[in-house]
């Protein structure tokens, strides 16, 4: 972890999914076995959503090649495996959107052509030129996103108490609240709870959010990584998942048609990521048709239900179902696009007291 950025999310809806992570790395061998025969082999950096089969083996019987993955759980790490890598030794990388100017300064990535992307096909509100272009060049295309909201029990809450952000310290849940332990979305949520956006948190502000987040806190039942929070809803443990969202319940829900999610009526925080090429690459005629299968239809529905993880498509022609939509609540993301706010990353300092004040909610 040394080499990292200054704020390379120490805890991530990735990192967290450690044993889904590890299944998925265990699968890279039978990607390799099935393709012994291909003409040009691919080394794609990614999260675990993208080691699934079902969404790598398309694309390797219509290319004839091989997809040799490997899967990282944070910005961090990916740098410190490319800093162990010789230059070429990479294809194709999957990164957090809000960190794609970090690495293009690092002089990793090559600028993409936008011609052969689908952007026409991308939903307008998340092309956001400001993470994904730099000196009026295309570095990554956003090909998938999600929320931290509310994830809850329907058969045990009702959806209008989860609409309303007060629901996190109502009373009414004492010993029904489990928190997903990521500072960033979870003081952010409360702010957003309180009237108070993402980017308008500041060191002055942050006593008002501590005191919501102790008042929580005596309502928890349950603070942990996903697997944690998860476990909770699925066994009673809670009934509610403040900062949870459909990464959490989304591909659980056909064991548990009641486990769903929802954005509170004042907002929730939006998470993003994108897939870019690596400059060093020596085959980047493949890695951009292995981008364009990734924003292609087919593609975009294959990743939305990764095992490792559900999450919305960024294209708005994802080949899912009716029922893969409804999970992923499809018909409502204008409004959640609209109602959501990208992860505001603080200065060193700022960041500094958020993490001095989720270690006073978390000993409380």
């Amino acid at each position: 972890m040394s080499a990292r950025f200054p704020h390379p999310f120490p805890f991530t809806r990735r990192q967290a999914l450690k044993a889904a992570g590890a299944a998925a790395a265990l699968g890279v061998t039978g990607v390799a076995q099935r393709a012994m025969a291909a003409d040009q082999e691919l080394n794609i950096l990614v999260w675990c959503d993208h080691t699934d089969a079902a969404l790598l083996q398309p694309f390797e019987q219509a290319h004839n090649c091989r997809l040799n993955v490997k899967d990282y759980q944070e910005t961090g790490a990916a740098l410190a495996i490319l800093e162990q890598s010789k230059p070429g030794d990479w294809d194709v990388f999957v990164v957090d959107s809000v960190d794609v100017r970090r690495v293009v300064d690092r002089k990793l990535l090559a600028p993409l052509d936008d011609v052969q992307l689908p952007w026409d096909d991308i939903f307008p509100e998340l092309h956001a030129p400001e993470l994904h272009k730099i000196g009026g060049k295309t570095y990554a295309i956003p090909e998938k996103f999600g929320y931290n909201s509310i994830a809850f029990d329907r058969s045990k809450v009702q959806e209008a108490d989860v609409r309303r952000a007060d629901i996190m310290w109502n009373p009414k849940y004492k010993g029904r609240i489990a928190v997903y332990d990521y500072y960033i979305p979870a003081i952010e949520m409360v702010g957003l709870g309180m009237g108070i956006r993402p980017d308008q948190i500041t060191a002055e502000k942050l006593p008002t959010i501590r005191g919501k987040l102790l008042e929580i806190k005596k309502l928890a039942s349950v603070v942990g990584d996903v697997p944690t929070v998860q476990n909770a809803l699925v066994t009673g443990a809670a009934d509610i998942i403040v900062a949870g969202g459909e990464f959490v319940v989304a591909g659980l829900a056909s064991e548990n048609p009641n486990l769903d999610w929802v954005l509170p009526d004042s907002g929730g925080i939006r998470w993003m990521q994108a897939i870019g090429i690596f400059d060093a690459s020596k085959k980047k005629d493949l890695a951009a048709e292995f981008v364009k299968y990734i924003t292609g239809p087919d593609g975009q529905a294959r990743l939305a239900t990764a095992t490792c993880y559900w999450a919305m498509p960024t294209n708005s022609k994802a080949a899912l179902g009716e029922k893969e939509k409804q999970r992923l609540r499809w018909n409502e993301q204008p409004g959640f696009i609209r109602n959501s706010y990208p992860y505001f990353i603080p200065d060193a300092t700022l960041d500094k007291a958020m993490l001095e004040v989720w270690t006073e909610f978390l000993q409380a």
